[in-house]
């Protein structure tokens, strides 16, 4: 993972001062081209790390050869623990690089920095929907909150019990397949937020509440087992176009399943689904591309769909 490599390719240049970008590449067994973008990604990012041309020259740390950090800036020191912390799961021996590395920042940093590293989890795999997404809106204002562990009032518009605002403790932020979403600690326990469905995150001032002995990865293992007990939860019969199935196989991934051609050319599918709202919603797009002929609480929903779609744009 790229926030590993970012890492030991620091602690590198902490060790020996001057590197070159063939000697990270032996090192971190990469190779060249790889290892002169992250040591670019690095110095775009902002950690002090410049680049001298020529026979003898290299890549080093503003300062030369040292065994601290302490040219880094609160910010710059937050942004490197925020990309190492993220991988700290799947790497091994990566936590226990970050707890030293976290003794070299500057002082008034490390407890920022020791935060940061546990605010973020990187998971790979995929739901069932699979989309691009932009950052969302909030999530530098949510991010900043986890690791300050600042209370934040919360605004979230939900699919099924639409807007509401809430306090929360924020306790980590998890990216996954491109989605982001907020574990918080509420008046109701645990939750998790989708923050492209937040509409407003406001910072209280008031210390957060973290539980004892919580971990961000843990926790989200736990989301995980219960997401996918409950993920499908409906299983739906269609008819589908044939230019449809590229669509429905992008919403629905491996919930999709394509039947037999029938002799209109028209194609049998089955749709599964984490509920009769979830499918119709996403597949009332599709128009007279696809029919729902079961369950009947799908067929109802996608029923309410078209009434409110004709009140709405009827002229």
């Amino acid at each position: 993972m790229r926030a590993d490599r970012l890492l030991a390719t620091l602690l590198l240049l902490q060790a020996r001062g001057r590197v070159t970008a063939r000697e990270v590449a032996e090192e971190l067994e990469v190779s060249v081209k790889t290892s002169r973008r992250d040591l670019e990604a690095l110095a775009m990012s902002g950690v002090p790390v410049f680049s001298q041309p020529g026979r003898n020259g290299g890549w080093q740390l503003v300062g030369g050869a040292r065994t601290d950090l302490t040219g880094l800036r609160a910010e710059e020191a937050r942004a490197l623990f925020l990309a190492a912390g993220s991988a700290a799961p799947s790497a091994p021996g990566l936590k226990d690089a970050l707890r030293k590395l976290a003794q070299a920042v500057p002082e008034p940093f490390r407890a920022e920095a020791a935060a940061a590293a546990e605010a973020v989890l990187v998971d790979s795999t995929r739901w069932s929907e699979v989309r691009d997404h932009d950052d969302p809106e909030f999530l530098e204002v949510l991010q900043k909150a986890v690791i300050d562990r600042e209370q934040v009032n919360l605004g979230y518009l939900s699919p099924s019990s639409g807007p509401s605002m809430r306090t929360v403790h924020p306790l980590g932020l998890v990216a996954k397949a491109s989605i982001w979403y907020l574990v918080a600690q509420t008046d109701n326990g645990q939750r998790t937020f989708r923050v492209d469905r937040v509409t407003k995150a406001q910072p209280t001032g008031a210390e957060a509440v973290r539980p004892s002995g919580f971990d961000l990865h843990q926790a989200w293992q736990q989301i995980r087992v219960a997401y996918d007990e409950n993920a499908h939860s409906i299983t739906a019969q269609a008819i589908a176009a044939p230019w449809t199935l590229q669509i429905l196989r992008s919403m629905f991934g491996a919930g999709l399943t394509v039947g037999a051609t029938r002799s209109d050319g028209q194609i049998n599918v089955t749709i599964t689904d984490y509920s009769a709202l979830s499918l119709a919603s996403r597949t009332a797009g599709l128009a007279e591309g696809i029919e729902i002929t079961a369950p009947p609480e799908a067929v109802a929903r996608l029923a309410v769909i078209g009434e409110i779609l004709v009140k709405r744009y009827q002229n």
